[in-house]
């Protein structure tokens, strides 16, 4: 075989192997789409932009792209909010009803009535207790620190997906925040007095 012969032979291979390429990069669009669709985190960033309240604010657009949704089964999600310190901070709304698999968001509204600028974090917590490991939580504002200046409030998202493996015995669920300033003394979370609450209605 001549030196052309073996040219043409190694031309003909990277042709190939640019075609598989191609054809690769292409396929991953419909692929990703895919992916979206099942597991609903496409909705995110709209979610994200929803206030609760209205009809479509628990997650109505996630049940089209979500597959994974248990519609034989409601849960009520219910909110609270403690603080520890002179400030305002509460959920935009009590409680929604979800089915597992289903993406919701909610918000929490954070008002800073001091005269002087503060930061400060949540802790959240769950009632019952074994509740936490199947509340997902796409997004949180309790993922990091926020600064407010005098008398700003904040508008703070959380977006969650309750696991379908969550036992059916659970029909309710509490998500508790405790809002406290950063370099103060942070606070247990009130999971004790929350888990007594949700017994209660049991």
């Amino acid at each position: 075989m001549n030196l052309r012969s073996q040219n043409l032979k190694m031309v003909g291979k990277l042709v190939v192997v640019a075609a598989g390429m191609f054809a690769f990069g292409y396929a991953l669009i419909p692929i990703y789409k895919h992916i979206c669709e099942v597991t609903g985190i496409n909705i995110l960033s709209l979610s994200e932009l929803q206030v609760p309240g209205g009809e479509g604010s628990n997650g109505a657009d996630a049940r089209a792209g979500n597959s994974q949704v248990d519609a034989s089964r409601t849960i009520t999600v219910e909110f609270d909010a403690n603080v520890r310190g002179p400030w305002e901070f509460k959920p935009a709304q009590r409680s929604i009803r979800v089915h597992p698999g289903e993406l919701a968001t909610v918000m929490y509204q954070f008002t800073n009535v001091q005269d002087h600028r503060m930061t400060a974090q949540a802790i959240p917590s769950y009632a019952p207790h074994q509740a936490a490991a199947h509340f997902n939580k796409l997004e949180c504002f309790c993922f990091k620190q926020h600064t407010l200046e005098p008398g700003e409030t904040k508008l703070l998202p959380v977006v969650f997906v309750i696991d379908s493996k969550l036992s059916r015995d659970v029909a309710t669920i509490t998500l508790s925040y405790t809002f406290f300033e950063v370099g103060g003394p942070a606070p247990a979370a009130p999971s004790a007095a929350v888990q007594s609450g949700v017994d209660a209605k049991s």
